[in-house]
């Protein structure tokens, strides 16, 4: 080989040489380096924050019904509703009934004359301004005349005013049932109210 020829080779391998030293390296190959995607995969993904539960409003406690008066006077027999136990049953719903303040119902058992002493609202009156009232009907007397019966018994009044003074209303209470003769009603026949009187005693 010519000295010429050897220069020309010598100068066509040189640029080759230098874009061989210009190209970048390649990594190595690595079965095990993870690529950007699997990465991100691997990474934790952040759990959102749990979302508070709506606060549940409180109910409102409901209060409970006031107890029937009808329902705490005891269930008698026939005879002995026609007797003294009748005529305590009839007492017993009426003071009830001014006890729990439920005094319409305590107007409706009184005589039609006393209705017309008192008002439905004048009667309710007597009352509606007592706090903690109580009602005592001590054991009364019976009575017969001219086919009827009668039952009389005292009745005192207790409680407290808006100054939390002790008040007391006193009277007597007469009940009436007419007996079992042809012609009465059944109406008649139970006990019912004949008169009611109270009064203010202090």
């Amino acid at each position: 080989m010519t000295l010429m020829t050897r220069m020309i080779l010598c100068a066509a391998a040189v640029p080759a040489l230098l874009l061989a030293g210009c190209e970048p390296a390649q990594p190595p190959e690595d079965g095990n380096r993870s690529t950007p995607t699997e990465a991100n995969a691997a990474r934790p993904t952040p759990m959102a924050a749990p979302t508070p539960a709506p606060a549940i409003p409180e109910a409102t406690p409901v209060p409970e019904p006031s107890p029937d008066p009808a329902a705490t006077v005891p269930e008698l027999t026939p005879e002995a509703e026609r007797g003294e136990k009748g005529a305590r049953n009839l007492l017993l719903g009426f003071a009830r009934s001014v006890e729990q303040k439920q005094f319409d119902r305590a107007w409706s058992l009184l005589s039609p004359a006393d209705k017309r002493k008192w008002s439905r609202a004048a009667f309710a009156k007597l009352f509606a301004d007592l706090d903690r009232i109580t009602v005592a009907m001590p054991s009364g007397t019976m009575e017969g005349a001219a086919g009827s019966s009668y039952y009389n018994a005292p009745v005192s009044v207790t409680g407290t005013d808006k100054d939390g003074r002790s008040v007391r209303l006193e009277g007597e209470a007469v009940l009436r049932r007419v007996n079992d003769v042809d012609g009465a009603t059944a109406e008649q026949r139970r006990w019912h109210f004949e008169t009611l009187t109270l009064d203010w005693t202090h």
